[in-house]
């Protein structure tokens, strides 16, 4: 885990000021950070639909066939990043209200940044289980919103009260955009892709 990552955790004024500076000598420098952190949750989930299965009824497990979960982790893997361009997108569309002129590709950065703790969260994913969904994705939300809010002005060079009144605009919209993304993601995988269960009774 490279030290960036380890600071939105530990020390996270400190790490937009850092992550901005190597933004701004690497225009493309978050694409690193995106595309292999993204596939934590992607290869968690197909480990876990696969190997561990959930419980729908007492004494059954479920699991998808390896296709399906290819399948599946796939979907999920370009639905992360292409969540984070349309956010990174309207990011930088929004920026137009306020004083910051910041790049398409400094937006996605922060917007990829932002996310981390929801790429983190995705190793719950090796242990499908609703309940535990829940409660890392509330962690991880509560989290990326804290990074938000202090981050968005360190990063776009804002003044704190600017700031902030972004930020939020950017927490509504981000919502919009996370609900339509994975309900659209959902429809495809139920309705294009078509899933293939593997169902095995326990004893």
């Amino acid at each position: 885990m490279s030290a960036p990552i380890v600071k939105l955790f530990t020390q996270p004024n400190f790490a937009w000021t850092d992550i901005r500076k190597e933004e701004e000598a690497h225009p493309r420098h978050y694409l690193a950070h995106l595309l292999l952190l993204a596939l934590i949750p992607a290869t968690c989930l197909f480990i876990g639909t696969t190997y561990v299965g959930w419980s729908l009824a007492e004494n059954e497990t479920v699991r998808l066939s390896t296709h399906s979960a290819l399948q599946l982790s796939a979907l999920l893997y370009l639905t992360i990043i292409g969540g984070i361009a349309v956010m990174g997108a309207f990011i930088r569309w929004m920026s137009r209200a306020f004083e910051a002129r910041p790049t398409i590709n400094q937006c996605i950065g922060f917007a990829a940044y932002t996310a981390t703790p929801f790429f983190i969260a995705g190793i719950a994913g090796l242990y499908p289980s609703r309940w535990l969904a829940i409660i890392v994705l509330a962690t991880a939300s509560v989290y990326s919103t804290f990074l938000l809010f202090i981050g968005l002005p360190t990063f776009m060079h804002e003044r704190k009260e600017q700031g902030l009144l972004n930020a939020a605009c950017v927490w509504a919209v981000g919502l919009l955009v996370l609900v339509t993304i994975l309900v659209t993601m959902i429809l495809m995988w139920f309705n294009v892709l078509t899933p293939e269960y593997l169902r095995a009774t326990i004893g």
